[in-house]
């Protein structure tokens, strides 16, 4: 399911396109659709050097949450038409319990990297007649988790938003995609149903062509944005059986 943008997006074929965090999980399997829809060059982002493992794609050393380093990526590629904020870290940081400093990092990285990457980048977008950014999000941008990790990706939605609508005027499409589980790295501990980042990237990738402005990728995320104007309770039903505790506790007395 997606929010669709103008009649076109942004075409794949024959273009150069960059990935934050491309070497693996979800951003390795957009890497790799992106190839196969044509894409003559894709930028693959990661904090350490990686071998070469195809001669389309250019492997980029990139710490979203260093300036200087941002800069640099910007200047190395200057012909992108495509660019995924994929790069994100989840640190399992109980929101009322850890040391800030966790949280910030995590903030860092989840919205400060996304806001740095989309202001280097925002100008070579603007030279194309089509250009898109994606932003990954997630179902936690609108269920809170009690974590750090769900508080900079609900901070990265309200971002997202004034970049979609900052950036339509040049030309470039700015699509959030929620999703749930994925089967990638950073919840390789939980014991969940996971969806393929081949799908997910399958489904980015139209987004992509259609110039959607958004893409709900799973049943999670479609379920929790459709609860989004009801009473609170809707997605936190702790809070009315809390409330009717409550209640029969005044009763008691």
């Amino acid at each position: 399911m997606s929010s669709m943008g103008p009649a076109t997006g942004t075409p794949i074929e024959g273009v150069a396109a960059l990935i934050t965090g491309g070497h693996r999980g979800f951003g390795r399997a957009l890497v790799d659709e992106l190839l196969e829809r044509g894409a003559a060059k894709v930028y693959s982002t990661s904090r350490s050097p990686h071998p070469r493992r195809d001669e389309r794609i250019v492997p980029l050393v990139l710490d979203v949450s260093d300036d200087a380093s941002v800069t640099a990526a910007a200047e190395a590629a200057p012909d992108v038409s495509i660019v995924v904020n994929n790069a994100g870290i989840a640190l399992g940081t109980p929101l009322l319990e850890v040391p800030l400093a966790d949280i910030r990092t995590e903030l860092e990285t989840n919205l400060f990297g996304m806001i740095r990457v989309a202001r280097a980048f925002a100008p070579s977008l603007g030279l194309h007649t089509a250009s898109s950014m994606v932003n990954i999000l997630s179902v936690a941008s609108w269920l809170a988790l009690g974590d750090g990790y769900s508080v900079s990706k609900a901070a990265a939605w309200s971002a997202t938003n004034s970049m979609r609508v900052k950036l339509l005027g040049q030309g470039t499409i700015v699509t959030a995609v929620h999703v749930g589980y994925m089967d990638t790295d950073l919840i390789s501990g939980f014991d969940v149903t996971k969806l393929d980042p081949r799908d997910v990237a399958r489904q980015t990738a139209d987004a992509i062509v259609t110039g959607s402005f958004e893409l709900l990728a799973d049943d999670a995320s479609r379920m929790v944005k459709a609860h989004l104007s009801e009473d609170i309770a809707a997605l936190y039903p702790e809070l009315s059986l809390g409330a009717a505790a409550a209640a029969g506790s005044s009763i008691e007395r």
